[in-house]
């Protein structure tokens, strides 16, 4: 073979002339020819192999030619056969391969083969793939979802081929082909081909679907081979790059590539390669759109999650990005490393490098906590979840990440708080501390044990010895005064200094006579004693002599020439050479086995001690900051965001299970949300109450009862009423569904209640109340055990336990709920009913005794009383009677014992009247609520009764008629109903005038025992100096309040006396209780009680704590059901937003939180509540009115209000007398959400205000209203702010007098026609000023006295409405602007317009 195929860069180069021995196609064959020549191809691929391709090559070329205009059967035909060519050569070259004898023709003849059917193959498949793509874009589903027939059918067959191309080109390249080509370099132009080809294919959209994961995965190991085997490791790096950059969906697949290519095939530097390309991108360059950071950042996450340990020694590229502006990299790099700590750098077995690289990480994430940019302080929050689930956090981490999660439930943006949430939830689930997480329960044992810790170390430093001075040290100290005695010593002496030594020398001779027997090693160490106790010379002269007595010793074998340095160093070495040999002597000493297993027994329980208390130390402060989390959290469960509420919801659950401390108050407060409207978070509540407390743990069926019995009952000790009727929501569903262990749980409840088993009385009061909730599911609980609850509560020892009696009673109201709700005839008792007979007992016999819970009984009685009996109002008059009786023998027998005793001391008598008072009161307590029950029997019970009968009666009169009325009734049909109607009606209307008649003359008539006792409640009301017992007080205005509710006509005898009580009564559970009662009465009697709103308001005011939040609550009803009409009276309400109790401020706020969903109810207000604040008569202070003003105006969100209001404002502005009303008026405009509409309005009304400009108070506020315009505000009307800002600092600093207004005088000129400059002043409104007579020229408005202010008539030529204040009138306003016929023709002191505002329009 003469020629070389030369892969070409384009397809048309292979027509051209080539170069030397270069092949060139000869016949292109037209399209229409293909068909044969594809079959020679065909034929001789079967009789001459894959070989066959170097003759038929042109075939090939001839469809990629026209590949446009042949038609797609001849293309998918030259595709099989190019696949079959590639395959073959695949098959057949192994041999040839490992053959040494392969002659240079048969391998330019493969390698010629090889090269044509691979370049063949690659360029029809990317042919193929695009065709494919634009038959999926022009087939695409429509409306009807149904694609075209043949595009389907393409599609589907050319996936199915894609991934046969894939395979034939990896079994072929995956073979040592690189022999084939001179010195094994192959050509960079063919391995171009083959990626080229694999990266058109990733280009597809659906290449990262599930259904193109086979071809995804051959284009991934093709790509590996050529990278591991054909040197395109930096052409794939570069090409991952340019693709993530404009193919986002490719980030999972390239992730998923490069950790293929980094593991399978050990091309680990691909990794690095690509980071680092991503690492050098500008944060300019990734902050632009476009940049493929998105792309970027998911690449580098799933490639930390697949490969994390790869990751580690490029992840410095990597985190300059945390200093860019993009916040997505950041997100991502975060990402990155919390897949490092978790899989990589986490456990006990790092080494020093490991620990130093994960603190540094850490360190790096809890920086990012307090990112500027919420998603990345979201994400982190998110990443230490991960890791603290997966138990990677280092324990000396613990305190301070919990510190700062904690700080995170205060951040504004509502993910990062919900994914601080979920933190602290990991936290408490997975902490190495305890499974039970109380810091009371720990305070006690860590005292403990810090006191056990200390004394222990006490007793170990009384046995410690005393510390040793190194001989070392020693010498250094002495070595200076050594020194000197050394040297005085071998100086010369004087004659008496001689004899003297001489003397001494004696003195020692002996002495050394007396021990010639020792050794060189004895003197050493006595010389070293000498040393030791400072006798220098003593030490010095018995070194000399030494050498004298031991020449050959080694220590003093330097004293042959004796000079002061060989006697100093010689003197140094015994001093530390002993030290060193007594140290040696104790190391080689045996030990005592005994104390020194003691020593090693004592250093082992302390560090246990300490490592004790330091557990009990961090799990303690653990508890504290998950506490800390606790109470905040709590308060997120009533929050908007629903998300947000269910994490809360989900985290008090957690805290529960641990048992942390309040962790019940968390689980009581979202309670209440069983009733909220939003169905997820009434499921969640239900689901956290049913996996807390109705889904127990227990071997048997009996144990799993008494835990959900004893949960219940934990939860409802000492729980309000609203927490058991929010209970009852969700115990009543346990009972409603068909559960195994319902019998079970209501068979121990039954045994707590009557005592079978030892039990609290908490215990038997919760179980009776659980019972009641089961009856509301299932009645005959209750219904088929009433003698049982009779004979055990309400029996001869009811006056012991009235709490267990009133509980009881609650119980068996609770089957009268299905009664109620039924049609058929009313479920109820006889009178001489064991049950009624208990309860009238129980009462009347504790009308006379002082028991402080018999109250609260005998209300929930006497309404079971009417619920249940037959003629309860007989039954209840009998009871009254009889308690009447009661307390008169009471009174009586009291009366007969002084009488006989003769001699009483003042203190007895004293104490009897307080007993009748306080038997008086509850007497009194028993006659209202009989007369509160009677009203509500009648209009509740009876007037059911009547429309139930009168409906049986209208049904069987309907079935007395025969066939012929009903005939007559179909002819008449409309007209019959129209009448039945009309009847139905009437009869109706009658039935609430007789129940109106029967309360207005016959429950006070004089045979009804309820008259006896109303001029008493009015005397003991009216007559507080004579009846000051608190507890009569308090009952005897209840009752007359209950009394009021029956008619009309005793409210309106009595509302005097009521309100009189409510203002001047010095309790405040009175003055509360008369707030309650004058509510009820205010939706009872509204026309009676209209005038006496003011004095409701007034209650606003009080200074008792509990008053205010009582008139707060009850006011907000009565406004938001509309029946009080809301007034300027409301600015009451808007004082208590600076109320200093918090619970107060709540629910005002929650006042105007509601009163804001009622179209233009506080816009119509504003205007009047500016006005009453800023009254100096109140006296408030700027602060407290600007507090207030902030949270109204942010409720104005419209633009026409913001408009109208700001007309409004200024126009105050000329009646305001005061520079605070001036400072306020201004505060309140600067504090609008100012639009260029408000702002020209602002500008018309300028003479309003322009004369008090030089006040600061006045200038500032309106200086910030131009600071606000300014920021992102047009050019135009940035120019037209500036002016603004330019004219109001003119006057202010100059004064209006000297400032003068071009644009006044352009507004005169076209009306008086002088070109003179006008300066027009607002005239101050002093009461001094001389009004213009009729007849003259028309007036300023603003020229009129304070007294005589009207709201001004429209003027001729004007096309805007006069603008006045809807809350100055009896109707609310509609709209923020009145139309000009709705305009009250009142006199007001508010709306007025000015002469040039009426001249300017």
């Amino acid at each position: 073979m003469s020629w070389d195929f030369f892969v070409p860069v384009c397809v048309g180069d292979l027509v051209k002339t080539g170069g030397i021995n270069q092949y060139v196609v000869q016949d292109v064959v037209p399209p229409k020819q293909l068909p044969p020549y594809l079959s020679k191809f065909k034929a001789a691929l079967r009789s001459q192999g894959p070989l066959c391709i170097l003759e038929h090559f042109d075939t090939g070329y001839s469809v990629l030619q026209h590949c446009n205009s042949v038609e797609l059967g001849v293309k998918e035909d030259t595709l099989e056969l190019l696949v079959q060519v590639v395959s073959g050569l695949a098959a057949s070259l192994p041999a040839l391969l490992v053959s040494t004898s392969i002659s240079a023709a048969e391998r330019k003849e493969k390698l010629n083969a090889v090269k044509m059917s691979v370049y063949l193959l690659c360029k029809l498949t990317e042919t193929l793939e695009s065709d494919s793509y634009r038959q999926s874009i022009i087939t695409a589903p429509g409306k009807g979802g149904k694609k075209g027939k043949a595009g389907g059918e393409g599609l589907l067959q050319w996936d199915s081929e894609r991934e046969k191309v894939l395979q034939a080109l990896v079994q072929l390249l995956q073979l040592d082909i690189r022999s084939l080509w001179n010195l094994s370099l192959v050509e960079e132009e063919f391995i171009s081909c083959v990626t080229c080809c694999c990266y058109k294919l990733l280009e597809n959209p659906t290449i990262g679907h599930v259904k193109s994961k086979p071809t995804r995965d051959g284009i991934i190991h093709l790509l590996g081979v050529l990278i591991k085997k054909y040197n395109h490791l930096l052409g794939a790096s570069v090409k991952v790059i340019q693709l993530l950059q404009h193919f986002e969906q490719l980030s999972s697949v390239f992730a998923q590539a490069v950790s293929v290519w980094s593991t399978e095939y050990g091309v680990r530097a691909i990794i690095g390669e690509v980071i680092r390309e991503i690492g050098q991108k500008s944060s300019e360059e990734l902050a632009r759109e476009g940049s493929g950071v998105k792309a970027f950042a998911s690449f580098l996450s799933e490639l930390g999650t697949l490969v994390p340990e790869l990751m580690i020694p490029n992840i410095s590229v990597l985190i300059t990005h945390l200093e860019g502006e993009s916040h997505t990299m950041r997100v991502a790099v975060c990402e990155v490393l919390g897949e490092i700590l978790v899989r990589v750098l986490c456990g006990d077995g790092l080494d020093d490098s490991g620990k130093a690289d994960r603190d540094r990480f850490f360190d790096t994430l809890q920086e990012h906590l307090h990112d500027t940019h919420s998603h990345v302080r979201a994400r982190v929050l998110q990443v230490y979840t991960r890791i603290v689930n997966s138990k990677a956090l280092p324990l000396c981490r613990y305190s301070e990440v919990m510190e700062l999660a904690v700080g995170r439930l205060m951040d504004k943006s509502i993910n990062v708080v919900k994914s601080a949430i979920q933190l602290l939830a990991a936290f408490i689930a997975h902490n190495p501390y305890s499974c039970k997480l109380s810091s009371a329960d720990l305070k006690k044992p860590l005292e403990k044990e810090t006191a056990k810790l200390r004394e222990m170390k006490e007793k170990l430093e009384g046995k410690a010895p005393v510390a040793v001075i190194k001989a070392s040290e020693l010498w250094a100290a002495m070595e200076p005064e050594l020194c000197v005695t050394v040297r005085t010593e071998l100086e010369p002496t004087s004659d008496a200094e001689k004899e003297q030594q001489e003397n001494e020398e004696d003195e020692d001779r002996d002495v050394e006579e007396a021990k010639e027997e020792e050794d060189d090693r004895t003197t050493a160490v006595k010389i070293a004693q000498y040393l030791r106790v400072n006798k220098y010379r003593n030490a010095v002269r018995l070194c000399i002599r030494a050498h004298t007595c031991f020449p050959e010793s080694e220590m003093f074998a330097s004293l042959s020439t004796l000079s002061p340095e060989t006697l100093m160093s010689t003197l140094a070495l015994i001093f530390k050479g002993s030290d060193e040999d007594a140290a040696e002597l104790s190391q080689n000493s045996p030990p005592t086995p005994q104390k020194e297993g003691e020593k090693e027994g004592e250093d082992g329980e302390l560090k246990k001690q300490e490592m004790l208390v330091q557990y009990l130390r961090d799990t303690e402060t653990f508890a504290l900051q998950v506490e800390r989390a606790i109470s905040v959290i709590n308060s997120m469960l009533y929050w908007k965001t629903t998300s947000v509420v269910q994490e809360a919801v989900q985290f008090c659950v957690t805290v529960c299970e641990f048992s942390v401390a309040n962790s019940v108050s968390g689980v009581r407060k979202m309670l209440p949300l069983v009733w909220s409207t939003d169905a997820a978070i009434k499921d969640a509540v239900v689901q956290a109450y049913r996996r807390l407390y109705l889904n127990p743990q227990g071997d048997t069926t009996r144990m799993k009862a008494q835990t959900l019995v004893d949960s219940l009952s934990e939860l409802m000790v000492d729980a309000s009423l609203g927490t058991i009727q929010c209970l009852e929501e969700i115990v009543q569903e346990f009972f409603g569904s068909s559960s195994n262990l319902q019998s079970t749980v209501v068979q121990v409840l039954w045994e707590r209640f009557t005592g079978k088993r030892e039990t609290s009385g908490l215990n038997r009061r919760a179980a009776v109340l659980l019972l009641g909730m089961a009856a509301r599911a299932e009645r005959e609980v209750v219904l088929s055990n009433l003698d049982t609850l009779c004979s055990v509560a309400l029996g001869n020892k009811v006056t012991e336990d009235f709490l267990l009696a009133r509980d009881t009673v609650i119980t068996i109201c609770s089957i009268t709920d299905h009664v109620r709700q039924s049609k058929g005839a009313p479920f109820r008792l006889p009178q001489d009913h064991q049950l009624f007979t208990c309860l009238t007992q129980a009462i009347a016999e504790g009308v006379v005794m002082e028991d402080p819970y018999w109250q609260s009984f005998m209300e929930q009685a006497v309404r079971l009383i009417y619920f249940l009996a037959e003629s309860p109002d007989q039954l209840c008059s009998r009871l009254l009677q009889r308690s009447a009786c009661l307390l008169l023998d009471q009174i009586a027998e009291g009366g007969e014992i002084n009488k006989d005793a003769g001699q009483m001391q003042d203190g007895s008598q004293e104490s009897n009247e307080q007993v009748n008072c306080v038997c008086l009161a509850q007497l009194l307590a028993l006659c209202g609520c009989v007369a509160f029950w009677q009203v509500s029997h009648l209009e509740r019970s009876v007037s059911a009764e009547l429309r139930r009968r009168r409906g049986e009666t209208e049904e069987r009169e309907e079935k007395e008629k025969g066939p012929s009325s009903k005939a007559k009734q179909a002819a008449n049909e409309s007209a019959m109903e129209e009448e039945l109607g009309l009847i139905g009606a009437s009869a109706e209307d009658t039935e609430a005038e007789l129940i109106r008649k029967i309360c207005e003359t016959e429950l006070l008539a004089e045979e009804n025992l309820l008259c006896a006792f109303l001029p008493l409640l009015v005397r003991v009301c009216s007559s507080p100096g004579r009846y000051s017992h608190p507890q009569l007080t308090t009952a005897a205005c209840l009752a007359l309040s209950q009394y009021m509710m029956i008619s009309p006509s005793v409210c309106e005898e009595n509302i005097r006396l009521m309100f009189t009580v409510l203002e001047r009564s010095t309790l405040p559970v009175v003055r509360a209780n008369a707030i309650i009662a004058l509510g009820d009465l205010t939706v009872r009697f509204p026309n009676i009680l209209e005038p006496w709103t003011q004095n409701l308001y007034a209650r606003l005011s009080d200074e008792v704590p509990s008053v205010r939040q009582t008139a707060v609550t009850v006011l907000t009803q009565l406004v938001l059901k509309d029946v009080l009409k809301v007034k300027g009276q409301v600015s009451e309400v808007a004082v208590l937003l600076i109320d200093p109790e918090p619970h107060i401020t709540s629910l005002a706020l929650n006042f105007f939180n509601e009163l804001a969903t009622k179209d233009n109810a506080i816009y119509n207000l504003l205007p009047d509540i500016i006005s009453r604040l800023s009254d100096p008569e109140r006296g408030m202070t700027s602060e407290d009115f600007n507090t207030i003003m902030k949270q109204l105006f942010s409720y104005i969100t419209k633009e026409r209000q913001t408009e109208s209001l700001v007309e409004k404002l200024c126009q105050r502005f000329r009646t305001a007398k005061t520079e605070r009303q001036w400072c306020d008026l201004a505060m309140s405009l600067s504090l609008l959400s100012m639009c260029e509409r408000g702002f020209k309005r602002l500008q018309e009304c300028w003479e309003c205000y322009s004369d008090k400009l030089t006040e600061p108070g006045v200038y500032q506020p309106l200086l910030s209203i131009t600071a606000k315009l300014r920021r992102g505000a047009k050019p135009q009307f940035k120019s037209q702010v500036d002016d603004f800002e330019k004219r109001l600092t003119a006057v202010h600093t100059r004064g209006l007098e000297n400032v003068e207004s071009p644009e006044m005088e352009e507004e005169n000129q076209p009306q008086g026609g002088s070109s003179e400059k006008t300066v027009t002043r607002t005239p101050l409104p002093t009461r001094g000023r001389a009004r213009t007579k009729r007849g003259q020229a028309k007036p300023s408005v603003s020229n009129r006295g304070d007294d005589s202010f009207v709201t001004p008539q429209k003027s001729r030529k004007s096309k805007k409405p006069v603008i006045t204040f809807s809350s100055d009138e009896e109707e609310d306003e509609e709209d923020a602007v009145m139309a000009e016929s709705e305009t009250p023709k009142v006199t007001t002191p508010i709306a007025r317009t000015s002469r040039r505002a009426r001249l300017r329009n």
